[in-house]
């Protein structure tokens, strides 16, 4: 059984169990969270699809630790000009454990 979520505008696809590494979320380590976002839920042979979200349906997760993404390097340059710029980013990302989905 799985359920496609959606957490903070991005879409995930929820297994009971499983870690998902989504966007940072402002919450502290080990509290729970809680979406009725739910696009659809898969179980075996029966799949409901919601329009957007599916009724009734919820997941509930437990926030992990916060972890960085790989870098990134950003490089601008334009010919001829002497213009060079090299800048890096790490995303900043929650792991959450998915404990239930309530179906």
């Amino acid at each position: 059984m799985y359920a496609l979520v959606e957490i903070l505008g991005k879409q995930y696809k929820a297994v009971e169990g499983e870690t998902l590494q989504v966007d940072l979320l402002n919450m502290e380590e080990g509290s729970s969270y809680e979406t009725e976002k739910v696009l659809a839920v898969v179980d075996g042979d029966n799949a409901r699809f919601g329009t957007p979200y599916v009724a009734g349906a919820s997941i509930k997760a437990t926030v992990g630790s916060e972890v960085k993404g790989e870098k990134i390097k950003v490089y601008k340059f334009h010919r001829r000009k002497g213009y060079r710029r090299t800048q890096g980013h790490r995303q900043q990302y929650t792991m959450i454990t998915i404990d239930k989905i309530n179906a």
